[in-house]
């Protein structure tokens, strides 16, 4: 294992840019694989960077440097303390563990997603005035690059990769902070069926928080993700639509479809339509035999700090759904309807293979 060097890089500028109408420049930072060869299917690396803990700094951009040849997907978390002290560890829960490397959770504590990636998905710049706020006086205190490698087969002759995300920030504070809403599910799919797999939760903070982006993520058998806001009018839900899309397409932020606020009481909710025409049952795991139902909601708010809670997660299927949650005035076929043209299939995109 390389010397222990990026685990002691603080934040420093490698590439700058000037701000259209200021002398602020915005900085860069690579954060990646120092050159690692998973030696089996389904590994899970993570390597950490240490944040400077003198000062805050505002990252407001992302540039993946990888595809989808190498990489699965990838994960940033922002964490209090890293899940070990060394520059690279087997991170995958129940997934493989690769000789010669530590296992252990990506964050020891305070995890949070800051930004995911999957499928060839494109640079992700943050809108004007939004910040992940990382730092002296955040609770985000290191970051943590996490690369599932589904397949060994790029790295058996001993190829070495460094798979990673350029991240983009700013040394002046943003008026707005930006945080990340996971939703996800756990459960199993049938053989030879169509399960729906549901989640919600209930905002509790007392906070008004602004959606601008959304992310879809699962494996082969998903076919559409879609997230709502439901909120509460004379005992009736009413469900906004924030996102949805099919998930073989490329795994990038989009624009939320629908321009809401999200307060005190509000509740989120996300749906993963999957499709097994397998002879076996699916159930949510790590390994690309498995599956994933999950969606990401990125968000603003105005003030200093994002959500305290930024996961909501359900047992999924066939303990936990929309219906045994309460709901009512569910919206079943366009939660699981994609508009004409939309699908993977009808824009030509070869369905996802791990």
């Amino acid at each position: 294992m390389m010397a222990v060097v990026q685990w002691l890089q603080i934040l420093f500028l490698v590439g700058t840019s000037a701000v259209a109408g200021s002398d602020e420049v915005i900085k860069r930072f690579p954060l990646l694989m120092p050159q690692v060869t998973p030696t089996m299917d389904d590994t899970y690396f993570c390597t950490p960077i240490r944040i400077d803990p003198t000062m805050d700094y505002y990252i407001t951009g992302f540039q993946p440097n990888t595809t989808s040849a190498t990489a699965h997907h990838m994960l940033l978390y922002g964490c209090m303390t890293p899940g070990v002290d060394e520059d690279v560890w087997n991170c995958g829960g129940m997934a493989v563990s690769n000789a010669g490397y530590s296992t252990a959770p990506t964050c020891k504590s305070g995890p949070q997603v800051i930004y995911a990636w999957a499928l060839d998905a494109p640079a992700l710049l943050l809108p004007e005035g939004v910040a992940f706020k990382v730092g002296k006086n955040s609770d985000i205190k290191y970051l943590v690059l996490q690369v599932h490698y589904a397949s060994k087969a790029p790295f058996i002759d001993g190829l070495k990769d460094d798979s990673g995300v350029f991240v983009y920030y700013r040394e002046t504070p943003q008026p707005r902070t930006a945080g990340v809403l996971l939703l996800g599910t756990g459960g199993r799919i049938l053989p030879k069926s169509v399960e729906y797999m549901e989640t919600e939760c209930t905002i509790k903070e007392d906070k008004v928080i602004y959606p601008f982006a959304f992310r879809t993520h699962t494996h082969q058998l998903g076919r559409v993700v879609s997230g709502y806001k439901v909120s509460r009018n004379g005992g009736e839900d009413v469900w906004t639509l924030l996102g949805k899309k099919d998930p073989q397409l490329p795994q990038m932020f989009y624009p939320v479809v629908t321009n809401t606020t999200i307060r005190k009481g509000d509740r989120v909710a996300a749906r993963c339509t999957m499709v097994s025409d397998r002879d076996y049952v699916t159930r949510i795991g790590s390994t690309a035999k498995d599956e994933m139902c999950n969606f990401y909601l990125m968000y603003y708010t105005e003030g200093t700090s994002p959500l305290k809670d930024p996961k909501c997660f359900s047992l999924g299927p066939p303990f936990y759904s929309w219906t045994r949650g309460g709901f009512n005035n569910i919206p079943d076929a366009d939660a699981s309807s994609l508009p004409v043209g939309e699908t993977a299939k009808e824009m030509g995109v070869v369905r996802h293979q791990m």
